[in-house]
């Protein structure tokens, strides 16, 4: 490595120059992923994508920041801007809480203001991270042939297993709803929204290489759960395949992750997208609203009653929910519905 010119890395679409620093130390997060981006994010030490103009009064740089942002940059009683302006010789203008638009850096010198932005970023970033999702990509499984198998599926477990533990009509997948979850996104504004759809309609040409312009054939067919105790489960899912056995709906699933933690977007948790479509969730017994998250790793474990599974498995082991064609991958927000009961789109691209 050439010592003279450390490496570049990518942060959220703006590239920085590394270094070697002390590391910082951080709060424990659950996921290990969260841990190395941040440590990654406290290495940074320039700026080469902000513009800093020079004015009359010396050195100003705006940047783009989600309002939800702007506490963690103000801190408790304005201590962590005060300390940020002090530390590089610089004034920082922000926003009123809720109200979108950019934070100016000001100062009498080039180097502060870099040093201030860069300092910036990585306070936005990491406590981006301690954000809840608001939107994933999805999958739709909601096609009526599906939602009919479904609803069988449910109406013979509540018939046939409702006496074993925790197996209650309120831990099922509304059916409108049924999907399986590609990635999640915390977009904390309309223009990270707007960004996102941009990014997706990105990969509309690399889907359609894969499908060869075709909707993808498939088959809902079986069921599996979470965990490695089939007495204590929190979720079971159906199993979804390619018709032609190819791993298609996989690779398109992880170009897909691919593309969104390449422009910052997404926050890779698996080395492969873990497909599945959720069909009881004991989330739901609290929270009918609630989304599933993509994968065990993510799902909360307090307050949960787990159910007993090995009846149903059993039994129903082998279940055909139906097949169709899946033409469609979607921006999906959480928390939301669409005139058919599915959740609003925030953008979509077609296979065909």
């Amino acid at each position: 490595m050439d010592i003279l010119r450390p490496p570049l890395i990518n942060i959220r679409g703006r590239i920085y120059r590394r270094n070697i620093v002390k590391e910082q130390r951080y709060e424990e997060e659950e996921d290990f992923s969260y841990m190395a981006s941040r440590r990654r994010l406290s290495q940074c030490l320039h700026c080469d994508t902000h513009f800093i103009e020079q004015t009359d009064k010396g050195f100003r740089c705006a940047i783009e920041v989600p309002s939800v942002l702007y506490k963690y940059i103000i801190g408790k009683k304005g201590e962590t801007r005060k300390r940020l302006e002090f530390d590089t010789n610089t004034s920082i203008s922000i926003p009123k809480q809720g109200v979108e638009g950019q934070i100016v850096i000001t100062g009498p010198n080039k180097a502060g203001v870099s040093s201030a932005v860069t300092r910036v970023e990585v306070l936005v970033e990491s406590f981006r991270k301690k954000q809840p999702f608001t939107h994933f990509l999805s999958f739709p499984l909601n096609n009526p042939d599906i939602q009919e198998g479904f609803l069988r599926f449910k109406e013979d477990v509540l018939q046939q297993c409702s006496k074993d533990h925790g197996v209650e009509e309120s831990i099922f997948q509304n059916p409108a709803k049924l999907h399986l979850t590609i990635g999640t996104l915390a977009l904390l504004s309309d223009v990270e929204v707007r960004k996102a759809s941009e990014h997706l309609q990105e990969c509309q040409n690399i889907i359609r290489d894969l499908t060869e312009g075709k909707p993808l054939p498939l088959e809902v067919t079986g069921i599996e759960y979470m965990n490695d105790d089939p007495a204590m489960v929190d979720v079971l899912y159906a199993k979804v395949t390619v018709k032609d056995g190819s791993n298609k709906l996989q690779v398109i699933a992880d170009r897909l992750v691919e593309h969104f933690v390449s422009v910052g977007l997404m926050i890779r948790e698996w080395d492969r997208v873990k497909l599945h479509g959720t069909l009881m969730n004991t989330l739901f017994r609290r929270d009918s609203t609630v989304e599933d998250t993509g994968g065990p790793g993510r799902q909360a474990t307090s307050e949960r009653e787990s159910f007993d599974a090995r009846n149903i498995l059993k039994k129903f082991g082998a279940h055909r929910f139906g097949a169709f064609d899946l033409n469609t991958v979607l921006l999906s927000q959480r928390y939301s519905c669409d005139c058919t009961g599915y959740y609003t789109s925030a953008g979509s691209i077609n296979f065909s």
